[in-house]
């Protein structure tokens, strides 16, 4: 496939960002054919190439963990410490040329060094900034630092996530991944592209302010909305539905499934496959709004039919009757899945070493304008030098001063 398949081809994006919620959606960018080069500062690199084990490569420590590797695809790394000023003037040059600047910095930090989207914009008003931070750029938390764990407390999240109150070990739980970082790196990348679309009708660039806290709140959805309307506070229904019932877990012979009845039609199915035609004729049970309103003693009725039941006997009997039910996967066992192998999402990349990086790719097939992996995730400054030549017209002089200097660092 031709470079200029890709869908972003020929935009530049500047990553000055850090961790997660920024390094993903510019990794977005890149899979879809953004040039992206990533700013990492010579003597302090992202703190999450260190953030293992695993690691890539042992002899590597502790540039190469794995949690770095799952968000840094499709981009060229460079050091430049851009606190001396031989290194701002070669990032201000980089801001210049770019399309998108994506940045994580506290508020206000990148304004001392005339690196802030007022600044930046005198000399490139066609600019796309993105600024991610844990709660704006406004507001009496804006100086504080955010971080996912705090962000899924503190947004509400935990509070609907955990066993149901009263059962053994309730208590509040985080998502097991880092979503509120995640959400946010996927709200940022949609405004972005809609910055882009608003750019190339008006040919002006716009600051983008992306908060962690605002994406996580709006992505309670149904959680909040229930809250609004209805007047109570959600609270935690284990692996429960607020608004479906039955939509859970239930125990087998051995082991545990999933039931996901999201109409009436599917729990009138459960109910003959069961044997159970009592449980549809009951009126308490015939519509969502009366089981939902009787879920303990419907659920304990199904827990004692499905106990009978060994799970892959259950699961083929769902699958021939229409009903949704799956089981509960191990990460072993959902990589080597047939449905995701069919799908492709398990590569891996190649680096210029000759070491293969498995990755899961983007999610989403494109029909004209497929993403792919162009780059594996780069180790830490390997592109420093090619970058400058190219787009700072540096001669290997310059370049071997500016190491010397310390302000920048090549490929190690």
């Amino acid at each position: 496939m031709s470079e200029n398949a890709a869908a972003l081809a020929g935009l530049k994006v500047l990553d000055l960002s850090r961790v997660l919620a920024g390094p993903w959606a510019t990794q977005i960018l890149g899979d879809l054919g953004a040039e992206v080069i990533r700013v990492e500062h010579p003597t302090q690199p992202d703190s999450t190439r260190g953030w293992g084990p695993p690691f890539f490569e042992q002899g590597r420590e502790p540039w190469d963990a794995a949690y770095y590797l799952c968000a840094n695809r499709n981009k060229q790394a460079i050091a430049i410490d851009f606190g001396k000023p031989a290194g701002l003037a070669l990032v201000k040059q980089l801001a210049a040329q770019a399309d998108i600047l994506v940045e994580n910095y506290k508020v206000g930090t990148l304004a001392r060094s005339g690196l802030d989207y007022a600044s930046l914009k005198a000399a490139n008003p066609r600019l796309i900034y993105c600024s991610i931070t844990g709660f704006g750029q406004t507001g009496p938390y804006a100086a504080r630092g955010g971080y996912d764990f705090l962000i899924q407390g503190m947004s509400g999240l935990m509070s609907v996530t955990g066993h149901r109150q009263g059962e053994a070990n309730d208590g509040p739980l985080k998502v097991g991944v880092p979503v509120s970082d995640l959400f946010c790196g996927l709200y940022a990348t949609i405004a972005i592209l809609a910055a882009l679309n608003h750019r190339h009708a008006s040919g002006e660039g716009q600051h983008i302010d992306a908060s962690l806290l605002d994406s996580q709140v709006a992505l309670l959805a149904n959680q909040a909305m229930n809250y609004l309307v209805g007047g109570r506070v959600p609270e935690r229904l284990g692996n429960g539905h607020p608004n479906v019932v039955p939509y859970r877990d239930f125990v087998t012979a051995d082991g545990r499934i999933l039931l996901a009845c999201g109409g009436d039609n599917h729990f009138q199915a459960v109910c003959r496959l069961l044997g159970r035609p009592d449980l549809a004729e009951d009126e308490r049970y015939r519509c969502n709004a009366g089981r939902t309103r009787n879920r303990e003693e419907l659920e304990g009725e199904l827990a004692r039919s499905f106990k009978n039941w060994k799970s892959a006997d259950l699961l083929a009997a769902f699958d021939e009757a229409g009903i949704p039910g799956g089981p509960i996967n191990t990460l072993e066992q959902i990589l080597d899945d047939p449905q995701i192998r069919a799908r492709e999402l398990l590569q891996s990349a190649t680096r210029d070493d000759g070491s293969a990086v498995p990755y899961l790719q983007f999610p989403l097939k494109l029909s004209a304008t497929p993403a792919r992996c162009r780059r594996a995730p780069p180790r830490f400054a390997q592109d420093t030098a090619a970058v400058l030549k190219e787009h700072c017209r540096l001669s290997e002089a310059d370049i071997a001063a500016l190491e010397q200097a310390g302000v920048i660092k090549t490929n190690p």
